[in-house]
């Protein structure tokens, strides 16, 4: 959870996009980021890959009125609704987007070419069927919101007694660093979204930053079988709380819509 991931670039980019809020070039843009290209292969009517000014428009002649993520993980099927074919593609990618009002969903692969520090970055979603159905786990923000809080909250003074990195000062600044190389320029959703949502999905990458740190750092002062046991299990649950978070911050605005609210 180091990265913001593609799907919900995908997803807010083309969630505004849709809704008239940005313009195709302005959407695309935003979406590819610091990848060379994204393609889109499998659209209805399409013989072959095509661009994502071509492919967002197609999604929309065929019904596609929103874009939702969905972030699974081994044993937690996060905003898949199925079939098994395409929710086993999207736990290899750990990412989806899939289409409110197509039963359409996209998985992306990424590849990779070049040294390190000029990496040649290609993306093609994969344009699959999905079944029309709810989400699995996705809560509404403010569920996600107090999950979030809640789970922090006690994780951190599980790390805190054991000793563990990411807990302290040192993790904090390398946790800030990181966000200002990561996020420099780069707006946290598209326009269109609610406040709550930018503040929740903040949020949720800054708990994903730290535990990820927490791993990246090894043990830390953890160092019997009990104390490792005791900080895996601590941080397991925040993992998936700020996974969850996440997703209902960019399925937030597809939402909105169907419960009527804007």
């Amino acid at each position: 959870m180091l990265s913001e991931p593609r799907s919900g670039r995908l997803a807010a980019w083309g969630n505004a996009l849709l809704a008239g809020l940005v313009s195709p070039d302005d959407a695309v843009l935003a979406i590819v980021g610091e990848d060379a290209v994204h393609r889109v292969d499998g659209l209805p009517g399409e013989s072959g890959p095509v661009g994502l000014t071509l492919a967002l428009g197609r999604l929309r002649s065929l019904g596609a009125s929103g874009l939702r993520v969905a972030l699974p993980a081994p044993g937690h099927p996060l905003g898949l609704s199925g079939p098994p074919e395409f929710n086993a593609r999207a736990l290899d990618a750990e990412q989806a987007v899939i289409c409110r009002g197509a039963a359409l969903g996209l998985v992306p692969e990424v590849y990779e070419a070049g040294p390190d520090g000029d990496v040649h970055v290609e993306v093609v979603w994969h344009c699959l069927a999905v079944r029309e159905a709810p989400p699995a786990d996705v809560p509404s923000l403010g569920e996600a919101e107090r999950e979030l809080a809640e789970a922090l909250r006690e994780a951190t003074e599980v790390l805190s007694r054991l000793d563990v990195a990411a807990s302290g000062p040192v993790a904090e600044a390398a946790v800030d660093a990181y966000r200002a190389r990561a996020e420099r320029g780069r707006e946290v959703l598209a326009p269109g979204y609610p406040p709550r949502a930018v503040r929740v999905l903040e949020l949720a990458q800054r708990v994903g930053l730290l535990i990820s740190v927490a791993y990246e750092r090894g043990h830390g002062g953890a160092v019997s079988a009990s104390e490792m046991a005791a900080r895996a299990s601590a941080l397991r649950p925040v993992e998936r709380t700020a996974r969850r978070a996440q997703v209902a911050a960019y399925n937030s605005v597809v939402e909105e819509r169907e419960r009527g609210v804007r």
